[in-house]
């Protein structure tokens, strides 16, 4: 799979009961941010499910997602391979850190001991060398954020989403945060698509924006 694809969202509509709550028809490269920035209820996270392939079937969704030359729109949202990170860093408490990122190693790589020297590496990235023995519980909001990262990293996203995941994070920890998220992306050459409600996130992802209205 060719990572370094850009995202094609064309004239993608999402419906709840006959009434359209979002409509975007637009283009990010490889490496780019697009924003969508609006109100809790103005539909940015079924923006993130429809993409992703898990959107409730309450919504009715038109238009077509590529990836390069590929049509995302029908395939299964295993099979999209979207990494993507929520409000709520969602590590699994009954795994350690370590075995939290190993997990999402793909499974081409069926070695135990393989997919867990790719985790310890995954850590090392982010100055959390030796603490892949710990209890998620056990670390901080900050370095929560970076395992969640290093789990979507191992797992080799064609694109990223975005779901507020700076919105709990306290001021100075969430700038530190961001520029690693973004700075990964770049690195990566992943299309992102960013929701929130904060401009000072906008600003940082430093790309397009697309503003949306409360329900």
């Amino acid at each position: 799979m060719d990572r370094a694809t850009g995202l094609r969202l064309e004239n993608i509509s999402i419906s709840l009961e006959g009434r359209e709550l979002i409509a975007v028809d637009a283009t990010i490269a490889p490496g780019e941010v697009l924003t969508v920035m609006g109100p809790s209820g103005s539909g940015k996270s079924t923006l993130i499910a429809c993409v992703a392939g898990f959107l409730d079937p309450v919504f009715e969704a038109s238009g077509r997602i590529l990836s390069g030359d590929t049509e995302l729109t029908s395939l299964p949202a295993e099979a999209r391979h979207a990494g993507i990170l929520f409000q709520d860093p969602l590590l699994f408490p009954h795994l350690s850190v370590l075995d939290n990122i190993a997990i999402a190693v793909p499974q081409r790589i069926s070695g135990r001991n393989e997919r867990r020297d790719i985790a310890r590496a995954a850590l090392e990235r982010v100055d959390l060398a030796g603490f892949g023995d710990r209890d998620p519980d056990t670390l901080s909001g900050g370095q929560k954020a970076r395992v969640a990262l290093q789990r979507v990293t191992v797992s080799e996203p064609r694109l990223l989403l975005l779901d507020e995941p700076f919105s709990k994070l306290d001021s100075a920890l969430r700038g530190q945060v961001r520029e690693m998220v973004f700075d990964h992306a770049r690195a990566a050459r992943l299309p992102v698509i960013l929701v929130t409600h904060d401009g000072a996130d906008a600003e940082a992802a430093n790309g397009r924006i697309i503003a949306v209205g409360s329900l």
